[in-house]
């Protein structure tokens, strides 16, 4: 049984198999500092790496020789070289009889200890997010950033690649990983030459702002978003029914959007989340669409497109054990053509119905069997496999995203959540990018939507249309915190849902939604002290006077110290 746990062990076999210059940096040849114009610092990768090691499972290096551009052993044949569409390195893998389970690059540079990093998410963030120095084992997926006080550098792959990449800093050097298998088990390749990954790396330009250059690097990472036509807005019931919705409750929340909205152009969206199965409280959902339409608004609908039924044939499902000890519903497996029809049945469905806009949801969850924080360096437990084998897991979500993509037509609106932001950009409009908010406790609002907005920002219509989560009108949230998210995420530029509780919304709401209503259509921000805190409070807009705005998420009372 592989032991799957990267453990300090691993790492010191590792070490005795590639012999003592590992441990003594100071006889690598490799070793190098680069240095900016100002004297500034920054680690260059696009180059070849001074140690390259696939394995066979973490208990199985297979350190790799170097000829030229290619690194080899016993079959194993790991290329690296600019791409031919320029700025980036491309990483190629043949292996066509050693079952291989992940790559590991390294470059060997001189890292200032003064550097500020910032790492991505697997899927969505969880109020985790942080500017910190450098921490040798700290995880950052798909990208990085480095700051120096003077220079920002991002460092990353582009998006839809065919590995879970995440990246290492630490004094001596930078390290990419690149977990390749399928499910939980290393991959048997055969005689598939498979691109894992293209490298890119970024220096900020003089006159760039930080927050500038973390846009600019985004965009290098995606070469074509795919983005709507317009703003996102509008509401979901989500954060005041929590499932106990009614036809009658989206048809209020469709008076007051339309009261609210700009008379003329992008229409918003009057979202349905879950709870909308029930036939009792929902006896039809092509005539709430039609009655949503009719108010001159799109509908919408929340959509669970893994989810099987508890009598689905085993067959066609993925297996329990990707989830461990946990014990899962059910979920197909999108690589069984038979499975695959079932989830695209539950995209084409609501389309038919005549709903503009899809908001998907556990996908990540259900695939793997784990929330993003708990991945860690592991995305996913072993061993498992998916019925084809064949793929990697990347390449098989990526496909996954794609089917559900064209089963939905390019005229619907795909809104992703609890999905993989490097693997859907470019195929999703907008994706979820932290965990939920609350409509009953500002604090989980202030942790999670807060630092996910302030800190994943620069990836807004640069991956995709960011969705940091609804704005809840609920009586359990102090209206002074509600209307601040509201003018934060209206005036971000990003997607804007409101959920109207009952009750809540009075004169005052009103006035404020129809401003951030009409904001929402041209504004754009950057956080101004994102590089200081986890929860930007200084704001700076398009706005004509420039001035800065100036939040206060924390209160009289400060922030809670208990888990929310």
């Amino acid at each position: 049984m592989i032991d799957w746990d990267l453990t300090r062990r691993a790492f010191l076999r590792d070490a005795a198999a590639l012999g003592s210059t590992l441990i003594s940096l100071p006889q690598l040849s490799g070793t190098a500092v680069v240095q900016g114009d100002d004297g500034s610092s920054g680690g260059e990768i696009l180059r070849q790496p001074d140690i390259v090691i696939a394995y066979g499972g973490l208990d199985s290096p297979f350190p790799l020789t170097r000829h030229n551009e290619e690194w080899s052993r016993s079959g194993i044949l790991v290329s690296l070289g600019p791409d031919s569409s320029g700025g980036a390195w491309a990483i190629r893998l043949t292996s066509p009889d050693t079952a291989l389970s992940h790559l590991h690059l390294r470059w060997n540079l001189r890292i200032p200890t003064s550097l500020r990093c910032l790492g991505d998410a697997w899927e969505r963030s969880y109020g985790d997010l942080e500017w910190r120095g450098v921490v040798p084992d700290r995880v950052m997926p798909w990208y990085f950033l480095t700051f120096d006080g003077h220079v920002l550098h991002g460092y990353g792959v582009r998006t839809q690649p065919a590995a879970f990449c995440f990246w290492h800093l630490d004094q001596e050097g930078i390290s990419l990983w690149m977990d390749i298998r399928n499910g939980g088990t290393p991959l048997q390749l055969g005689d598939r030459r498979l691109e894992v990954a293209k490298i890119v790396s970024r220096i900020s330009q003089p006159g760039e702002t930080p927050f500038a250059a973390a846009q600019a690097f985004c965009r290098s990472m995606c070469a074509a978003p795919h983005l709507p036509s317009g703003p996102l807005y509008g509401s979901n019931d989500w954060y005041y029914a929590y499932g106990r919705n009614t036809a009658e409750g989206i048809l209020r929340d469709a008076d007051l959007v339309a009261q609210i909205a700009p008379a003329s152009g992008p229409r918003p969206f009057v979202t349905i989340d879950d709870g909308w199965q029930d036939p009792k409280r929902f006896p039809s959902l092509p005539d709430l669409a039609a009655r949503i339409r009719s108010r001159n608004l799109r509908p919408g609908m929340w959509i669970r497109p893994l989810r099987a039924p508890s009598d689905a044939s085993p067959s066609l499902l993925l297996p329990n054990a990707r989830f461990g000890t946990q014990n899962p519903s059910p979920a197909w497996d999108p690589t069984i053509p038979e499975a695959m029809a079932r989830v695209t049945e539950t995209v084409t469905t609501p389309v038919s119905w005549g709903y503009d806009l899809l908001k998907h949801d556990f996908s990540t969850f259900e695939l793997l069997g784990r929330w993003g924080s708990s991945m860690g360096s592991l995305p996913t437990n072993g061993p498992w496999q998916f019925a084809d084998r064949s793929r990697t897991t990347a390449e098989i979500i990526v496909d996954f995203y794609r089917s559900l993509r064209k089963a939905a037509g390019e005229k619907t609106v795909l809104v992703a959540c609890n999905t993989i932001g490097h693997l859907g950009a470019g195929i999703f409009e907008s994706q979820r990018i932290g965990d939920d908010n609350s409509g009953t406790n500002w604090e989980r609002t202030r942790r999670m939507g807060v630092n996910t907005l302030g800190l994943r920002l620069p990836q807004h219509h640069t991956f995709f249309c960011a969705d940091p989560d609804c704005v809840a009108f609920t009586t359990n949230i102090s209206w002074n915190n509600t209307l601040q998210w509201l003018d934060l995420v209206a005036r971000s530029g990003t997607a804007l849902f409101i959920s109207p509780g009952p009750g809540a919304v009075g004169p005052e709401q009103i006035a404020a939604l129809r401003q951030a209503f009409r904001l929402v259509h041209d504004s754009q921000g950057c956080p101004e002290d994102w590089l200081d805190t986890t929860t930007p409070q200084q704001w700076r807009f398009n706005s004509a006077d420039n001035q800065l705005t100036r939040y206060d998420w924390c209160g009289p009372a400060g922030a809670s110290p208990f888990p929310v």
